[in-house]
Formats: C-alpha cells, structure tokens, sequence
C-alpha cells in the first residue's frame, strides 16, 4: 500500500505542475500576441523611414551630381572608416523556462566574438537580459562592460529603450567604436526564428532603391520641399531610423521569447498528461492487483474454515 500512496502523491504533484504549465503558456500566448502587434506597428513604422531616407539620399545624390555640391555625410552613416573596434549588443531574455532559447542566443554572440577575435579585432559586450550573460561570463567576462536586467518586465517601453541606446550612440559617435553589432533573435512564427548578427552602426541602406522618372521634388503626384535643408532632414531621418531599428530588435526579441516559452510550456503541459496517464495506469493495476490478492486470501480463508 505504501507504493499506491507514493504514486497518488506523485500523481498530484504532476497535477499541480500541468496547471502551472497550462497557466504559463497562456500568459506566454498572451504577450506573444501584444508583441506580435507592437511587430506589425514598428515594421511599418521603420519600412516608412527607409523609404524617406533613401529618397533624401537619392534627392542629396542627384544635387551632388547635377550642382556640383559635395556633402558631409551623418557618421552614424559614415562611421569612422576603421574596421578595428566592435561593440556585440546582445538580446536575451532575464527569465528562463523558455527551452533553448537563451542558449542559441548565447551561442551565436559566441560564435561572432570568436570570428571577431580570431581577426584581431577589439570587441566588448553589452548584454541586455541576464540569461545570455550568465552563459557568456564563463568565457568572455573581460569582454562584458555592462549588463542590464529587467528591461521588458512590463512590456516593451520606447523611451525606456532608446535610454539604452543612448550611451551607445554616443560612444559610437566619440569613435570608441568603428562598428555596432546587435545579436539578437527575428521573430518568423511561434516555433521558428532565426538567430544573427546584424550591424547597427554604422547603417548601411541603398539609396539606389529609389527609381524615379518624375522629377526629384515630386512624389505620390505631389511636390514637396525640405525645411530647413536636406542635409538636416537627411541626419534627422538618419537618427530616427537607427532608433526604430534599435527598438524593433526587441521587440522581434520579445517575441521569439514568448513564441519559445509557450511552445516550451505547451510541451511541458502534454509531457505532464503523458505521464499522468501513464502512472495512473500503473496506480490503478497495483490497486487491482492489491484487490485481487485481499479477496483470494479471504476465499482462502473462508475454504480453511
């Protein structure tokens, strides 16, 4: 009997952690749809700010070639012609329970370092979310100059973000840095992303995307002019893009996290059922076979009298 009570309280123990599981991977379904929308937004958003910016950069490149005028180019897209420093942001998460999540982040910021480090560069690291941290520090903790924790606990806040930003902008622009590399994951479905290094500073576009045979000021059967000049519009249209592209690797971020967690949990929750079933079924042929015997030696019993 002592192994019926071991497998009840077992039995409900695996209960207790099937809705905690269930329960988690909700609130995961949850959050992966608020950032599934701040997605769509944010796309949008930066799609609109590459196109302005490739037709101030196609309009800047016409004057260069019809005036004669030679313009000074932002260095946030200029930078500063080296290719010796490198600054690895990399997007984790704080919490885990999302499978493997943090690992393969962790892994391809490694596997950038090392590329980086093999050819000699400089490289330190800015880990956003602890998880990717913890990993990293075993090996590159010289590398590490800043952590930051907690940054998505309440959701995603723009401001909030762009003040982390901030002090890499400005060290990109005092040239402590050639390059500005961001590691994080891009969100594709609930059980797929991709995980990569991809530039941040200096930014890099085409402005030849932009054909027109229209006139250069014309655009949507509408003219327009700049106010104050191009140059300004240009570096201000700069500067807004490589934030929005800040904020919207976290927010592809986010999302992957909770697109893992929840597939997590929801795995989590049918391994639950399936053991469940699975002791319940031994549960009950123990208690079976308990009953059996008790009756026989009862029959037993009463044949002796």
């Amino acid at each position: 009997m002592a192994g019926l009570k071991e497998l009840r309280t077992r039995i409900e123990a695996i209960k207790s952690t099937k809705k905690i599981t269930s329960a988690m991977k909700m609130v995961a379904a949850a959050g992966l749809r608020r950032a599934q929308g701040l997605m769509v937004k944010s796309d949008a958003y930066y799609e609109n700010l590459l196109h302005n910016a490739q037709r101030v950069a196609f309009d800047l490149k016409q004057d260069e070639k019809t005036k004669g005028i030679k313009f000074v180019y932002p260095q946030v897209m200029s930078g500063t012609g080296r290719d010796e420093s490198y600054l690895l942001v990399v997007l984790s998460s704080d919490k885990g329970l999302c499978g493997s999540y943090n690992a393969h982040v962790a892994r391809a910021a490694m596997a950038r370092l090392n590329a980086l480090l093999d050819e000699g560069k400089r490289v330190d690291v800015i880990c956003i979310g602890k998880k990717a941290r913890d990993i990293l520090k075993r090996k590159y903790a010289s590398h590490i100059i800043k952590t930051c924790e907690g940054v998505a606990r309440k959701g995603i806040d723009f401001d909030e973000i762009i003040d982390i930003f901030h002090p890499i902008l400005q060290a990109f622009e005092q040239a402590v840095y050639d390059k500005v590399e961001i590691v994080s994951s891009y969100f594709k479905s609930a059980i797929s992303r991709e995980i990569k290094a991809r530039l941040l500073l200096p930014i890099c576009f085409d402005e030849n995307d932009i054909h027109s045979d229209v006139p250069i000021n014309m655009a949507g059967g509408a003219f327009y002019d700049y106010e104050p000049d191009k140059a300004e519009m240009f570096e201000a249209v700069l500067l807004m893009m490589i934030k929005a592209q800040f904020y919207n690797a976290f927010i592809q971020a986010q999302a992957s996290e909770q697109g893992a967690r929840m597939a997590s949990m929801d795995n989590a929750t049918r391994n639950a059922s399936d053991m469940i079933s699975k002791l319940t079924l031994r549960y009950n042929g123990i208690r079976q076979s308990a009953i059996t015997t008790e009756l026989t030696e009862i029959i037993s019993g009463a044949e002796a009298i």
